[in-house]
C-alpha cells in the first residue's frame, strides 16, 4: 500500500462475494483493500476508523442495512463524508433511488457491472458519480420527476454548446466519461474539463446533481 492508494472497504455479508472483490481489486494498481465487514454498523465504524476513501456497500445486510449505512457515511447532513458505491443484485427503482438519495456516489449491479468496478472506484474517489447503465436513464427521469421543475434559463444560456452537450448526455443516463467522449468525438480530458466547468456554473457538487439539473431543465430531450 502506498500513501496515494485509494483505500477501499468491502461491506457484504456474503463471504464469496467479499473474496471475489478482494481478488479483483488486488490486481488493480492504486487501490488497496483496507478491510472487510459483514454489516452496516461495522461498515460505518471501520470506514471512519480506517479512513476509507470508498466503501463498496451491499444493500441487504444484518442489523443496519446498506441504505442506512450509506446515509450515515455520505448523507446530506454528514460533514466528513465517505464516498459509497452500492454494489448489489437489486436493480429495482426503489433500491436505486433510496441509495442515491441516501448519498451514494455510485450504483453497480453484481454480475453485470464487474468490468466497471475499477473505473467506478477511481471516478468516485475523485468526486465523480458512476451509475450502472442498466438503471441510470430511468433513475434520472424518476429523480427529476420527484423534484419540482425549476427553469434556470439564464444558467442554461451560460453553458457553452459543448458543455450543454455533455450535460445532456449525463441527463440521459450516460455516466462514464469515455462513453460521453465517444458519443461526442472528443477526448476524455475534454469531457472532464467541460463537466468541471458546468458544475461550477450550475453551482452543484457532483455529476448526479448536474444530471438531475439537466433533466429538470430539459437538456435530456
Amino acid at each position: 500500500m502506498t500513501a496515494s492508494d485509494i483505500r477501499v472497504l468491502i461491506a457484504d455479508d456474503n463471504r464469496a462475494v467479499r473474496h471475489g472483490l478482494r481478488v479483483q481489486l488486488a490486481q488493480a494498481d492504486g487501490i488497496s483493500v483496507i478491510g472487510e465487514v459483514t454489516n452496516g454498523t461495522d461498515a460505518v465504524a471501520i470506514a471512519r476508523a480506517e479512513r476509507a476513501d470508498v466503501v463498496l456497500m451491499d444493500l441487504q445486510m444484518p442489523g443496519v442495512d446498506g441504505i442506512e449505512a450509506t446515509r450515515l457515511l455520505a448523507g446530506p447532513q454528514v460533514v466528513d463524508r465517505v464516498s459509497v458505491i452500492v454494489l448489489t443484485s437489486h436493480s429495482g427503482d426503489r433500491y436505486v433511488l433510496d441509495a442515491i438519495e441516501a448519498g451514494a456516489s455510485g450504483y453497480l449491479l453484481k454480475g453485470h457491472d464487474s468490468a466497471q468496478l475499477i473505473e467506478a472506484i477511481t471516478a468516485t474517489a475523485r468526486g465523480d458519480a458512476h451509475v450502472s447503465p442498466r438503471v441510470a436513464a430511468h433513475v434520472l427521469r424518476e429523480l427529476s420527476r420527484r423534484v419540482p421543475s425549476v427553469s434556470d434559463a439564464r444558467v442554461v444560456q451560460s453553458l457553452t454548446p459543448a458543455e450543454r452537450n455533455v450535460v445532456a448526455r449525463l441527463s440521459r443516463g450516460t455516466t462514464a466519461n469515455d462513453e460521453i467522449a465517444a458519443e461526442l468525438h472528443v477526448s476524455v480530458n475534454t469531457v472532464r474539463s467541460q463537466v468541471r466547468s458546468a458544475l461550477r456554473k450550475v453551482g452543484v457538487e457532483d455529476r448526479t446533481q448536474l444530471a438531475l439539473w439537466g433533466a429538470r431543465n430539459h437538456l435530456d430531450r
